[in-house]
């Protein structure tokens, strides 16, 4: 059984875009002025509403499950080439730069600008029109910049943002709507989920 379409809506006539390579989940929710570019993943309950401001994904980047993003009238919420958006972030306007990391549950506020290949913390909150420099961690309530990144800290980053260019992928491919098993069969197999490991799994190595 094949998956339903997205959840998408027009308003003010104006419709919103699915490149055919990105993939966008039937439980998430695309309403206006939304791009969404090559090669995206959105997850299961994002909203992504275009009814104020415009929402740009641009090629590669992903948006994961039940992140908000929204802007103020005349104002964008832009995750650029390569951006990746953790569980349950919320974006209201501002600019995720290329490469960069926006962990889950973390706030990015209007005009904020999150510089390329930096990394926000899960639960930081980046008051409006801050700053972020490149290759940053920033952390905290209200976030600030913690340090510089190091190559292997990008490279982590990178290698997981390739797992979700990829899960679009497999999941424009694979994903169908079935009905569940009642029970666990024998030698269960395990999905192709690459061999990404978690950042402080890394640091240990």
């Amino acid at each position: 059984m094949s998956l339903p379409r997205p959840t998408v809506y027009a308003i003010d006539g104006v419709v919103p875009v699915i490149h055919p390579t990105a993939f966008v989940h039937p439980a998430a929710v695309l309403i206006g002025d939304v791009v969404v570019g090559p090669g995206c993943y959105v997850g299961p309950g994002a909203s992504l509403r275009g009814d104020f401001g415009r929402i740009i994904l641009e090629e590669g980047c992903n948006v994961q499950d039940n992140c908000t993003l929204h802007a103020f009238p005349g104002e964008d919420a832009v995750v650029e080439v390569d951006g990746h958006v953790g569980h349950g972030a919320v974006l209201h306007g501002g600019v995720v730069k290329r490469g960069a990391l926006v962990g889950m549950n973390a706030v990015i506020m209007d005009g904020a600008v999150i510089g390329e290949n930096s990394i926000v913390a899960a639960m930081a909150f980046v008051k409006a029109g801050f700053q972020v420099p490149p290759r940053s961690l920033v952390a905290g309530l209200p976030a600030k910049v913690v340090r510089a990144l190091r190559d292997d800290e990008i490279a982590w980053k990178a290698e997981g943002t390739q797992e979700y260019q990829r899960l679009a992928i497999r999941s424009l491919a694979t994903m169908t709507a079935c009905a569940p098993l009642e029970a666990v069969e024998p030698d269960r197999p395990r999905v192709d989920a690459g061999s990404s490991q978690p950042l402080y799994q890394v640091k240990g190595a």
